[in-house]
């Protein structure tokens, strides 16, 4: 079990275990009256919450004494390096939209005549590349 899955857990009253991974217990806002569970679910590093009673999500894991960052593993934002880019995000989206229009064009002609010729194949394969180095490029990579 998750460090997040644990601290909501060991905060919910009437906890049962549904199946791997899945909880249902009483909603801390309501007390479940109307008689409908809040349901937790670890998936991966993060806890997802439904409260099947009507209450919100934010109100169900205030009442736990927790906060939304409380529902995952790591802290949240970490996982991405910053950019130290020259080239504007602006300027990615531009150059990938550009790709994606070529590549609708070469494929629109290829369902229009069903047939592709060796230009129009190569500048497709070279849309694909140019999307391929943009997405590395905004990774960091």
């Amino acid at each position: 079990m998750s460090a997040a899955a644990a601290r909501v857990l060991d905060r919910m009253r009437n906890v049962k275990q549904t199946r791997p991974d899945n909880w249902v217990g009483g909603c801390p806002c309501c007390q479940s009256k109307r008689g409908r569970p809040v349901s937790v679910r670890a998936v991966d590093d993060r806890v997802l919450i439904y409260p099947f009673c009507g209450c919100s999500t934010d109100a169900v894991v205030e009442a736990l004494g927790l906060t939304l960052t409380d529902l995952y593993d790591a802290p949240i934002g970490h996982a991405n390096k910053p950019s130290h880019s020259r080239i504007s995000a602006r300027d990615l989206l531009d150059l990938i939209s550009h790709e994606v229009d070529v590549a609708v064009i070469v494929v629109a002609e290829m369902l229009e005549t069903k047939a592709v010729d060796d230009g129009a194949w190569q500048r497709l394969a070279a849309a694909a590349r140019r999307i391929g180095y943009a997405r590395d490029h905004a990774r960091g990579n």
